[in-house]
């Protein structure tokens, strides 16, 4: 859409070279000697990001896109020479994953000090949080559990992701480690410490969703402490609460519903429908319980017939009179963002589960992962929000990341030079 234009490839090297400062990389401490350091760490560090944006599966795709820069951009962003995959892996094993975490935690503050995480349709920030597991051929009972007892050895890296899904872009505010030896349910808590140490003092967020994974009243009066507000997925892991939730709410037809919305989606047409209730107010000693809500959704073929039906209960902290109700069917649509904005795209485009670029290492493993999520909330907000047309916010990922690879790889000296301003000729009154 945009490869060959010089204006695109200046405008995406000026991009990559202002946000990577954002990130402030520089910070991250270097735990190799500093006597003969031929790669300086905030350069290994950008230059792996920069690799991830253009597409890269492997350090070893790096090597060799390091080597296929364009050479203004390698002077622009200060990449000075080819960098061998066996370096860079190296230095990752090294590495602390807290202090990666931090520059995520940096990216995401920049991008509110550029009102670029507004929310959208909504009178307050929504945030969702999401476990995530990556298999891999090794284990260390610490980063990535063991999950054979016989045969071939396979360990799960598992993190908690949070994501900003009330904004535009919806990008990923953490991924918070899940200990070997706990799980979700157990890790929740920790994982929203550190979600309110971070940005707690920044008022992104009011509402917090998770999936049924966290549905606890432990959990939910944790969320309170915090003066947050939740809504939790409700299945079976919560018995008596589904089961009366399902008394007051199954039997509504769907001419009583609260709000409904209709999309099309490849020829079909789907129906989503939100009935809300306040009659389990403190129910069973949920003190804190407020709304309950049931989400219908059908899928009907160009003839009207239907092809698929589902629905999905949810309960909440937040009074109904917070939200209209059309505005709690956005909030139970914007509680699976994590999972299909971010999750998916991660597996999809960047090929997180197929490619961790390091198997052997589960610390290693982590720190890709967590870079790969910096280059992801950059692309999302070159694409959310620095661009101004719909057309272009609609890119699809495939073509982003090759035109990113192709400025890479294209941008000549006389792309980055500013466009000369024309002279305007003003009429005499």
């Amino acid at each position: 859409m945009f490869d060959d234009k010089p204006r695109w490839n200046r405008r995406m090297a000026r991009y990559m070279k202002k946000r990577l400062a954002e990130l402030r990389l520089d910070e991250v401490s270097d735990p190799r000697d500093a006597r003969g350091l031929r790669w300086r760490l905030p350069v290994v560090l950008s230059t792996l990001v920069v690799a991830m944006m253009a597409g890269a599966k492997s350090l070893l795709d790096v090597e060799r896109l390091t080597t296929e820069i364009s050479a203004p951009l390698l002077r622009l962003l200060s990449i000075p020479r080819r960098l061998p995959d066996t370096t860079a892996r190296n230095i990752l094993c090294g590495l602390d994953p807290t202090q990666i975490r931090a520059r995520l935690y940096a990216e995401v503050r920049a991008a509110h000090r550029r009102k670029a995480l507004e929310p959208q349709d909504l009178p307050f920030g929504v945030a969702t949080m999401d476990g995530k597991g990556t298999a891999l051929p090794s284990c260390d009972d610490l980063y990535a559990q063991r999950q054979t007892a016989a045969g071939p050895l396979v360990g799960v890296l598992r993190t908690m992701t949070a994501a900003l899904v009330s904004s535009r872009a919806k990008p990923c505010l953490d991924a918070s480690p899940i200990p070997a030896l706990t799980n979700e349910m157990g890790h929740f808590p920790t994982a929203l410490d550190e979600l309110c140490a971070a940005y707690g003092h920044l008022d992104l967020f009011r509402l917090l969703t998770y999936d049924s994974g966290a549905c606890s009243r432990a959990n939910a009066a944790y969320v309170r402490s915090k003066r947050l507000d939740y809504l939790f997925a409700l299945k079976g892991t919560q018995p008596t609460l589904e089961t009366e939730a399902k008394r007051l709410l199954a039997g509504r037809a769907p001419g009583h519903a609260d709000a409904w919305s209709e999309d099309v989606r490849n020829g079909h047409v789907v129906v989503r429908r939100v009935y809300l209730t306040e009659e389990m107010a403190g129910y069973d000693d949920w003190d804190h319980l407020a709304t309950v809500l049931r989400v219908e959704s059908e899928t009907r073929d160009a003839r009207g017939h239907r092809i698929a039906h589902d629905e999905r209960y949810f309960i909440a902290s937040l009074a109904r009179h917070e939200l209209r109700d059309a505005q709690w069917l956005t909030v139970t649509r914007l509680h699976w963002g994590v999972e299909n904005n971010v999750h998916n795209t991660l597996d999809t485009v960047f090929m997180e589960d197929d490619h961790p670029w390091i198997e052997a290492d589960p610390k290693g493993a982590l720190i890709v992962a967590l870079l790969r999520r910096l280059a992801f909330n950059l692309m999302l907000f070159f694409r959310c929000v620095t661009q101004r047309s719909e057309d272009r916010r609609a890119m699809p990922w495939a073509h982003l990341v090759h035109a990113v690879w192709l400025a890479l790889v294209r941008t000549a000296a006389d792309d980055l030079r500013s466009t000369p301003v024309r002279a305007t000729t003003v009429a005499p009154a």
